[in-house]
């Protein structure tokens, strides 16, 4: 039952109001004085309140003002009882009313039938700004849980993204030398990265890039990764990556995983023979620069093999190629050379060979040097995909 308030100074009027308004099934009460109004609208918090306008000591318009004041009493529909602003000559009235927050008016002497209509109209608007406060105050609430869970979220991406970084290895020192880089796109990338001594003469080296970004890619990518580091794949020769790599085939086929696959580039560096075994399963080609007599000779470490995942019966190849002294590897994922440029170009592979080779001319191809002049060609403040690069230098 909606509760409506009766502010008049006028006994008669009082009662006929209130006689009327019961009679049409509202909880009616009445205040004979502006300041009984305001104590009676302070406790009811009524639907509608019908003020008269010219009353002693508090009038109308400043009940009204005072009445608008209140946060509680904002949905309130107001209407003024008065005998002025009907007349031409009189609009200024009705205009200070409305300035005050009135929201209708209605004539004296009354007509019932109007009074009634008006007020009906009133408390349907007083019921609709009610549920829009409702859904308000609901979207509120809703807003301030998925800021919470929100930062929860966050706090877990963050330390996952610990964990990931955690995995991957730090640089080797002595007679083979490594620098990383690892900056995903998201805080959780597909991309991950390892070298490690098999043994005291061969070195694995190898980045696996999965497709898509996220938990799922990140998932995959350290599944991956602590099955090469603990050389967990049965009946297989670490040594030789042909092998790595059919076995991780097998065992990652993408309709058993999510529909993800990953490239992967996986070699193996034998110290005493100074001799490097790779293969490729649809991985970008490492880059093996050489120093010559002012020139540096780049060759391309590429393979027509299938990512991993794809197809369960690839033959995966192996290459065999002799390592010269004071020659650099460069693995990398493709987010190191997809860059949109600000012309709405991708900045493309040959321009990133051809940058690594000019860095290599000056001997300062610091990888930090290297990630901040590629920065420098992005179109955005983030990048679209996870880099990653790693340099090995044998020396």
């Amino acid at each position: 039952m909606f509760k409506i308030l009766v502010i008049d100074d006028d006994p008669i009027v009082r009662t006929v109001l209130k006689r009327t308004l019961q009679n049409q099934g509202y909880e009616t009460t009445v205040a004979s004085n502006g300041e009984e109004g305001i104590t009676q609208a302070q406790l009811l918090h009524p639907a509608l309140i019908i003020c008269d306008w010219m009353m002693s000591q508090l009038d109308g318009l400043e009940v009204c003002r005072r009445i608008r004041a209140d946060p509680k009493l904002t949905t309130t529909f107001f209407i003024l009882l008065t005998a002025r602003g009907a007349a031409r000559g009189e609009e200024e009235d009705r205009v200070r009313g409305l300035d005050a927050g009135a929201d209708e008016f209605i004539s004296k002497p009354i007509e019932m039938n109007e009074l009634k209509a008006r007020v009906r109209a009133g408390l349907r608007l007083h019921q609709l700004n009610q549920d829009l406060q409702s859904q308000k105050q609901a979207l509120e609430t809703l807003n301030q849980d998925l800021q919470t869970q929100k930062q929860i979220l966050e706090a877990e991406l963050s330390e996952a993204s610990a964990y990931v970084r955690s995995l991957l290895p730090s640089p080797l020192v002595g007679s083979v030398t490594t620098e990383n880089l690892f900056i995903p796109s998201a805080q959780l990338g597909g991309d991950c990265f390892d070298h490690h001594w098999i043994d005291e003469d061969n070195l694995a080296i190898y980045l696996l890039d999965v497709s898509g970004h996220g938990v799922g890619s990140a998932l995959l990518s350290v599944s991956v990764l602590n099955i090469l580091r603990s050389q967990s794949l049965p009946n297989t020769n670490f040594c030789q990556p042909s092998e790595v790599l059919k076995a991780l085939n097998h065992a990652f086929q993408m309709t058993k995983h999510g529909d993800k696959y990953f490239t992967i580039w996986y070699g193996v560096y034998h110290r005493l023979k100074r001799q490097l075994i790779y293969a490729n399963a649809g991985h970008p080609p490492a880059l093996l620069l050489s120093n010559s007599t002012n020139s540096i000779q780049v060759k391309q470490l590429s393979s027509l093999d299938l990512p991993v995942g794809f197809l369960a019966d690839v033959k995966f190849e192996d290459a065999i190629l002799e390592i010269e002294e004071n020659s650099t590897l460069y693995i990398f994922s493709d987010g190191a050379y997809e860059i949109n440029q600000p012309d709405g170009k991708i900045w493309g592979i040959d321009a990133f060979i051809d940058l690594l080779t000019e860095y290599s001319l000056k001997d300062t191809c610091n990888l930090n040097q290297l990630l901040a002049k590629i920065l420098t060609l992005n179109a955005q403040d983030n990048l679209d995909d996870d880099l990653s690069l790693v340099k090995v230098n044998f020396s």
